[in-house]
Formats: C-alpha cells, structure tokens, sequence
C-alpha cells in the first residue's frame, strides 16, 4: 500500500522555515540543499521527509506556483511499483508532469534514485510525487 512519506513547503527564508518546524516540532535535521534548482532543508521525524525549500527557477517549481510561491507545495508516496502506480494515475486522470521531471532529470527508465522518481498532477493541481526508493530520513534516524 502507499505511504506518505514526503511532504515538500515552499518558501522564501529556507533558513527561518527550518528553525521553525526544529524548534515546534523537534524535527531532525538530514540534509542542506543548494543547488541550482532549489536551496533548503531536509527534515524529518523518522517516518516523513519534509522538504523546505526555496525554488530558484519557475521550471522546477512548476509553471502554476513559480519561485515566489511559499506554502505547501507538494508531496511524496512511496509505493511498492512505478508501473502499477502509474497506470492508476493514468486512470483517475491524472498526467504527468512532464515539464518539471525534464528540468529534475527524473521520470525516465532506468533513473531511479532516492527522493522522487515522477512527479504527477493530483485532481486539485497540486503535485504529486511517486518513488519506490523512498526519501532520506524515512526509516528512522540513526
């Protein structure tokens, strides 16, 4: 069955999101990001990666949000079959987005990484990510 494993906020102060949900929440920090993508933080509790980042271009943030956009911007599944999931997408009505998994370099046979490996459209235009590989951070903390 899926899991949630990913929920990914968009911000303009990477640094003060972070502190906020470490100080509130107590959640641990796995990683600093800065690349020409996207600047930010990996968080987790041991279940969930959260993702505060800070979009550097519109391409990778989506056409409909772009890098000014700052709230929830997407989030993660971990599913046992890109195959099957996709097929269900497929079939709810759901495309994918084609676009941002170009600018990643993700969505493509053979490219299966941690983190997202396709990025999709949810009913409500929200994005979703699928992976079978999981996110950092999401089988503990040790």
């Amino acid at each position: 069955m899926p899991q949630i494993k990913h929920i990914a906020i968009a911000t303009q102060d990477a640094d003060q999101t972070a502190k906020f949900y470490k100080e509130v929440f107590g959640l641990q920090e796995i990683a600093k990001l800065d690349s020409d993508n996207a600047s930010g933080y990996y968080l987790s509790d041991g279940n969930i990666n959260m993702a505060v980042l800070n979009f550097k271009n519109d391409q990778v943030a989506g056409a409909e949000y772009g890098t000014g956009f700052s709230g929830i911007h997407h989030i993660g599944f971990e599913v046992e079959s890109l195959d099957e999931i996709a097929k269900k997408l497929e079939s709810a009505g759901s495309n994918t987005r084609d676009e941002i998994n170009q600018a990643l370099g993700v969505g493509m046979p053979g490219n299966r990484h941690a983190n997202v490996e396709v990025k999709y459209s949810g009913p409500n235009g929200e994005i979703i990510d699928v992976s079978e590989t999981g996110w950092v951070g999401t089988r503990g903390l040790d």
